[in-house]
């Protein structure tokens, strides 16, 4: 059973790239703000609350969301700046505990079990990391409070903005019971309109089932969403869990038939990518690309290798193999998104003392290029592709 004992907090900054971008422009404060390319591809990063009453969420084509709300104002993200504020914000939570895992740059989980003792109960703890918050950074965050990571992102989605919702455990059944089953954690748009035609509407219905209705819908996993819909997770918070992957996508603003062209852009998001790779001190072993054609059907690609490398000039060459049997595949295709991802990542250690002169060419060739897109941005230079 859940160990009851356990204090967990959710901590989700609210609208934080919106919110960002009004604090620091008092003249966009009130507005309906969105967050994103503005391009006729563009896609909404954020979207503010005044704008969000329209409809407008993150993930939304900007054409769309423009279509919805006329009189939005669209911003270009600030990728550095958001950066800086979630550093602030993660270093309070540190304040409290080092059990902090980071979902994203305005989202964590905080295991706050062991510092009760100093700080008082969990929602004592909330209200205090709120304040600090707002003292900081002039941003509101909304807190859940509970004894597992299931129930205190549940309860921090339950009040936005600025909310602060406790679930106690005599408290989980009359609170969970009514939610759709659509909040469940795992149970995407797909599963719940299965779960619907089934009859399950609420996570009360869930918990009630019998495994044997439920198998059928979740086979294994049956057990588990039952679980969930009562309230019941062990998932531990894992401190600064490592990352699973490093990518870089890019949607065009015109779709691209060009082979040549497509193995150029492809290069380029390469670059990125294993410049990102670096920077965080990672090797990968595993290469992957992301293929999106113009009626939306997605496509992917994954090699393995070994050993694992940073070095640009291997992971390029992987990912433009996997692209070009692709469009052997699919010669004709209108590509509207490419992207290139590394996984498998493990620490880099110590380069080896044996590396060939051409790998230690490439990479020097890789340190110099990271200090200019440092400098001057990741579109400053790209390496040419040889296709």
């Amino acid at each position: 059973m859940t160990d009851h004992r356990r204090t967990i907090l959710h901590v989700d900054m609210d609208a934080f790239y919106a919110a960002v971008e009004q604090h620091d422009r008092p003249e966009l404060a009130g507005q309906p703000v969105v967050v994103g390319g503005a391009g006729g591809r563009g896609v909404v990063a954020a979207a503010s609350y005044e704008v969000r009453r329209f409809g407008v969420h993150s993930a939304m084509p900007m054409r769309e969301a423009l279509r919805r709300c006329p009189q939005a104002i669209v911003v270009s993200p600030r990728f550095k700046r958001y950066r800086e504020i979630s550093g602030q914000v993660f270093e309070i939570f540190r304040e409290f505990t080092d059990l902090v895992e980071g979902l994203s740059l305005d989202e964590a989980f905080l295991d706050v079990t062991a510092s009760t003792g100093l700080f008082g109960s969990g929602e004592a703890m909330a209200r205090e990391i709120k304040k600090r918050i707002r003292e900081r950074t002039g941003l509101t965050a909304s807190v859940g409070v509970s004894h597992n990571k299931l129930l205190a992102k549940l309860a921090s989605e339950m009040h936005k903005p600025d909310g602060l919702t406790v679930i106690r455990p005599e408290d989980v059944s009359a609170t969970l019971d009514p939610l759709p089953v659509g909040r469940l954690f795992g149970i995407g748009a797909k599963t719940a309109s299965r779960l619907e035609k089934e009859g399950f509407f609420t996570l009360g219905q869930l918990r009630r089932a019998p495994e044997s209705t439920l198998w059928p819908l979740f086979r294994r996993e049956a057990r588990t969403f039952r679980d969930r819909a009562a309230g019941i997770d062990e998932r531990p918070v894992v401190s600064d869990a490592p990352e699973k992957q490093i990518s870089s996508e890019e949607t065009f603003d015109v779709d691209i038939r060009d082979h040549k062209e497509l193995q150029e852009r492809l290069a380029q998001l390469a670059d990125r990518t294993t410049s990102r790779l670096r920077a965080r001190q990672f090797k990968a072993g595993m290469v992957s690309i992301k293929v999106r054609r113009r009626d939306f059907e997605t496509y992917t690609r994954q090699r393995s290798f070994n050993p694992p490398t940073q070095e640009t000039r291997l992971i390029a060459q992987v990912a433009a193999d996997l692209l070009e049997h692709w469009l052997q595949e699919q010669p004709r295709a209108a590509v509207r998104l490419l992207g290139v991802g590394v996984s498998d990542l493990e620490p880099e250690q110590q380069l080896d003392l044996f590396t060939s002169r051409e790998s230690d060419e490439s990479q020097r060739l890789d340190s110099a290029l990271d200090r200019i897109h440092e400098r001057f941005g990741d579109e400053a230079i790209h390496r040419g592709t040889d296709r």
